[in-house]
Formats: C-alpha cells, sequence, structure tokens
C-alpha cells in the first residue's frame, strides 16, 4: 500500500503539469517601482494618467500578450487609451475573436447549433474599467497594476486566463485622473497630501453625474465606452470598480439588493448571482475578510444609464465593487453590527490601521475571481449573451407580456373586492388578467418626420444607435393601424437583441413599492425610479407596430469615430423588419462632428 503512493504522486504531478502548464518566461518586464520609483498602491503616492499611459506604452512594447488601443476622445482632448490584454496567440486573433463575440451578442440568423459552435471557438471578453469618478482613486491605481500583473505573471492561473479570456482595460475618465492625481501631489511633504480644494469638476461638463449618462450618451467619454460595449467588443462580463464600501468593511460586491429591473432577461440575474458567488468565496479562501453583499449596501439592479447598469439591459453581467482605500492611511472603524457574520456578510473584518496597498490587493483578488470565472466558464458566458439575444429577438417577434407591480397590483385589487372573491376560485382567470391583449408589449415604434422638432427627434434615435441599436428609416410613407407615416420616419423593432434596452428607453419605469415591513418607510431606490427618454426628449411617437405595408431604409452616413469610410446604404423590407444599420447615424444628427 505505502509503497504504491510515490507512483501515485508521480501521476499527479504529471497530470498537474499537463492540465495547468505556466507560462513561458517573456524578456524583462517593467515594474511600477523600476518605472515611478514606487509600487502601486504605496502610501501618499497616486500615479497620473499621463504617467499611466506612459507606462502601458512601454508595457505594449515589453510584452507580447498586451495592445493599446485608442478608443476616443475625452472632453478636454486626451486620447482614451485601452489596453487588450490576452495570450500571445490570441493577440494574432483579435478580429476573428470580436467577430464571434459581435454575433453571438447580436444573435440574429444564428442557429443553437452555430453557436455553440461559435462559443466553443470564441474567447470570453471581459471589461475592466475604473476612475470614472476621478475623485475615486482606487479604481484607476488598481487598473494599472492589474495589467502589469496580467502581463508579466508566469503562473498556471495567468496562463489559464490569457488563454480563454480576453481582458478590456480601460481608464474611463482620464481628464480627472490628471487633475485629481495631481492635485494630491502637488505638496512635496507626503503627509500633508489631501483631495481636499479640488478646484473644478472631474469630468468638465457632468463631473460625478457622469456615470448617470450611458443611456443618453451625451458626453464623449461615455459614447467611446458604448462603442466599445454594444457596437464593437460586446463583453460578456463589465465590471466597473468604485468607492467607497460601508462603513466597517472593507469593500461590497454583488449581487445586489431587490428590486432588479423587469425588462431584461432572468439570465442576467442568474449569471450575475454566479460571479458574485466566485468573488466572495475567493475573498473567503485568500483570507480577506470585511466583504459584505445585498443588505450590506443599497445598490440594486433597478435603474438603466450607469456603467455597470446599462449592460444589463445588452444582456451583460454587469458589476460594481465599492471599496475603501486612500493613499493616506486611514482607519477601519468599529462597526457592532457588522461584527456578527451573516449571509450577505460571511466573514467580518476587525477595526484597524488600513494602508491604500492593501486596497489594491482586494481589488487584484476581486478582478482575478471574475477572470478565473470566466475563463472557467467562457464557452456558457458566450452562449448564454446569444441565448438572451435569441429570447429578445423571439420575444419582440409574438406576443410577450412584461408584467409590472401596477398590474399585479390591479388584479390583487380586482381579487380583493367581495364581489369578485368567486374569482379566487379561478387562477387561470386572474392570471389571464395579466395578459390582456391591450397589454402587450409593443413589437416597434415609430418615430414620426412630420413631428414639431424633428431634429431633437433624431438627436434621440441617435442615442439609441450609440447603444447599439438599430434604427431604421422610412424611404417611403407607410400605414400603421390606420395611421399614415411620412417618408423619412425612424422606426425601431424590438425584434433585436437589445430589446430590454429598447423598452426601457420608450416605455414608462414602474418602480415597485418598497417597505421593509408593514407601516415602515418606504425604502428608497439607489438611484434613478424614473428616466424614460423619448418622454425626456419630449417627442411623439406610436408603439406597437403590426404589420407595415411599405418599406423602410437606412438613409444615413456612418459614425465618425468610426474607422470606416462614409457610407449610405438602402434596405427594403417588410414588417417584421430585419434589423439593419447599427453601425450609421442618422442623417439630421446635429451633435456628431
Amino acid at each position: 500500500m505505502f509503497k504504491k503512493a510515490p507512483v501515485a504522486t508521480a501521476f499527479l504531478v504529471v497530470l498537474l503539469a499537463a492540465t495547468s502548464a505556466p507560462l513561458k518566461a517573456q524578456k524583462h518586464i517593467t515594474t511600477p517601482r523600476e518605472q515611478f520609483g514606487h509600487d502601486i498602491g504605496e502610501d501618499y503616492f497616486l500615479v497620473n494618467y499621463a504617467q499611466m499611459t506612459a507606462y502601458w506604452k512601454k508595457l505594449d512594447q515589453e510584452s507580447d500578450r498586451m495592445t493599446m488601443v485608442d478608443v476616443g476622445k475625452t472632453a478636454e482632448g486626451r486620447a482614451m487609451m485601452m489596453a487588450i490584454v490576452t495570450s500571445p496567440e490570441n493577440q494574432q486573433k483579435l478580429s476573428q475573436y470580436k467577430n464571434i463575440a459581435q454575433r453571438l451578442a447580436k444573435a440574429e440568423g444564428l442557429r443553437e447549433a452555430d453557436a455553440r459552435t461559435l462559443a466553443a471557438l470564441g474567447k470570453a471578453v471581459v471589461w475592466i474599467d475604473g476612475g470614472i469618478h476621478a475623485n475615486e482613486v482606487l479604481g484607476a491605481q488598481q487598473l494599472v497594476e492589474t495589467v502589469f500583473q496580467l502581463v508579466s505573471r508566469t503562473d498556471a492561473e495567468t496562463a489559464r486566463i490569457l488563454k480563454d479570456v480576453i481582458v478590456l482595460a480601460c481608464i474611463v475618465n482620464p481628464d480627472g485622473m490628471d487633475l485629481v492625481s495631481d492635485w494630491y501631489m502637488r505638496d512635496p511633504d507626503p503627509t500633508l497630501r489631501s483631495f481636499d480644494g479640488i478646484p473644478r469638476l472631474y469630468e468638465e461638463y457632468a463631473g460625478h453625474d457622469n456615470n448617470r449618462d450611458f443611456y443618453m450618451a451625451a458626453l464623449p467619454e461615455s459614447r467611446a465606452v458604448n462603442r466599445v460595449l454594444y457596437r464593437e467588443w460586446f463583453p460578456q462580463i463589465v465590471y466597473d470598480h468604485h468607492q467607497t464600501g460601508p462603513e466597517g468593511t472593507v469593500m461590497f460586491t454583488p449581487p445586489f439588493r431587490d428590486p432588479f429591473n423587469f425588462n431584461f432577461d432572468p439570465l442576467v440575474m442568474t449569471m450575475l448571482e454566479e460571479v458574485g458567488s466566485a468573488m466572495h468565496s475567493r475573498f473567503v479562501a485568500e483570507d480577506k475578510p470585511g466583504v459584505t453583499t445585498r443588505s450590506g449596501g443599497d445598490y440594486s439592479a433597478w435603474w438603466n444609464g450607469g456603467l455597470r447598469t446599462s449592460p444589463y439591459f445588452h444582456n451583460m453581467v454587469g458589476l460594481l465593487t465599492e471599496t475603501i482605500g486612500d493613499p493616506t492611511p486611514m482607519e477601519i472603524p468599529f462597526a457592532p453590527s457588522k461584527q456578527l457574520p451573516n449571509s450577505d456578510l460571511p466573514y467580518p473584518i476587525a477595526p484597524q490601521k488600513w494602508h491604500f496597498r492593501q486596497s489594491i490587493e482586494y481589488s487584484i483578488t476581486a478582478n482575478r475571481a471574475v477572470l478565473d470565472y470566466a475563463a472557467r466558464n467562457k464557452d456558457r458566458l458566450l452562449f448564454n449573451i446569444y441565448r438572451m439575444g435569441k429570447n429578445s429577438i423571439e420575444r419582440g417577434s409574438r406576443d410577450n407580456w412584461t408584467i409590472t407591480p401596477a398590474d399585479v397590483s390591479a388584479v390583487q385589487a380586482a381579487m380583493d373586492r367581495p364581489r369578485d372573491r368567486a374569482a379566487v376560485a379561478s387562477p387561470g382567470a386572474n392570471y389571464e388578467q395579466l395578459h390582456k391583449p391591450e397589454r402587450r408589449d409593443p413589437r416597434g415604434y415609430v418615430i414620426p418626420a412630420d413631428q414639431p422638432d424633428f431634429l431633437t427627434a433624431t438627436k434621440f434615435a441617435n442615442t439609441l444607435v450609440w447603444n447599439g441599436v438599430s434604427v431604421l428609416r422610412a424611404r417611403a410613407g407607410f400605414s400603421v393601424k390606420g395611421k399614415t407615416y411620412p417618408t423619412g420616419s425612424y422606426v425601431i423593432t424590438t425584434a433585436q437583441a437589445f430589446r430590454p434596452h429598447i423598452l426601457d428607453m420608450f416605455e414608462p419605469q414602474d418602480h415597485p413599492n418598497d417597505f421593509a415591513y408593514p407601516g415602515a418607510p418606504p425604502t428608497p431606490p439607489y438611484d434613478n425610479a424614473g428616466w424614460t427618454l423619448a418622454y425626456q426628449n419630449g417627442r411623439s411617437f406610436r408603439s406597437d407596430i403590426r404589420w407595415v405595408r411599405g418599406s423602410v431604409r437606412t438613409d444615413c452616413r456612418r459614425n465618425p469615430n468610426s474607422p470606416r469610410k462614409n457610407h449610405r446604404g438602402a434596405a427594403d423590407v417588410r414588417l417584421p423588419f430585419h434589423a439593419r444599420g447599427q453601425r450609421f447615424i442618422c442623417r439630421g444628427q446635429s451633435t456628431a462632428s
């Protein structure tokens, strides 16, 4: 018995070596200390954006795992640089993997068997950003360290991540990073450094509300991000780093408290639970306490418009973490209620002095948990984004009902009335009350060209385009339910992958009543409760397309940020419309230049 043990041990060593071979050593990769004279996360030290881009350019030259691309200009004219990090072999096929990700996310004309084949051939795509709120300095700094580790580490886990995942790393507020980092570092005495008195907004137009713009796409930074997410790379996971963590903890991670928005696919929520569990398990396994979830914060998955929430309406898993940390050492306070473990805070942390590098390490753990999950589940991630897109196309092609709190309340009220109590014995009849024909979801929307201020209507149509939605334009008059619409009217059908976003931009929100207990004060929503963009723009539109006789075309010019040349296209179609022209901005656009 004991004599066989060395043979078994030797077999195990060979098996492990075969299944998790480490990466080959590269030539020397410059460390942050060699580049900046400091480690990332060192007390009283911050890197600014100019320094970061110079460093990333050097890493791009030194490592065959990294490619830097310019994704757009900021409000102040800086280049927004994105690092694409993956294996050298994948770097040679980026256009192929981008095409696979796009085909699966759009799900148009793709059979399930073909989708599974593409999922097996493709690579998971994960977006990780930081610094959108520039005074939350951890997000940007951890991204510098994350990219360095991904291009330099040679362990088996990193090899597996780089083999099966394409990482898109991007600082999304370069202007603010330069401003805030320079302001903090201005005092030569490190112990006197502070963020107090920053003289202006860290995003030229919106300040902190730059993270409320992604459904509106009014800011150049939002448009650049949206183009990458919804028109080019279609990542399956979008991870947005923020600060700060709830009192008495280090970090808040997904999943989030209810409610979630009724428009997006339920697979979004179940996958969000999976990724959140992977993150929590890794923190505990690495002996990193103080990570909370759900009731540990007030964050929900209701509203559209944030960098991590808009992806839900595009069939992507949006992640938010809120983490403590400051380059000036701080204290984790004693919060008695945070010392008792529960399912939302399984591993409490003791009060203690806290250094910025510790927050960097927590961020790296979170990133690697997400990337490890993506590597282990890349086929499922790719197929599921197809499945959600296909679900949207199918729901937009047939009768479908989105149940709202108002619908449920109306049925419940009817059941509670004495004269209607007999109906309680007929569950089927009650259920049918939620599925009345007049309550069906629209098959599409028409924005008439003959309305006043059609230019603003065109701006609204372009916000949909910036969010990856296909918008058609009529080249001849047509009729819907006896109403005639003129040439030039816009048509948006819901039989497309990003149907949840379309519904959310046209239909009014119905946030559920949220009470901790009967008679309790209402629990306020985390962010906006309502935001229907079509209403905010004062646009006239008609919903519930059934069958249109006539033809529709794209009569548009190319997105000026597209690398392709100007182009015009036309497509004669009949309802149900086929989605076309998603890369175009329609004529009459007054904001692009």
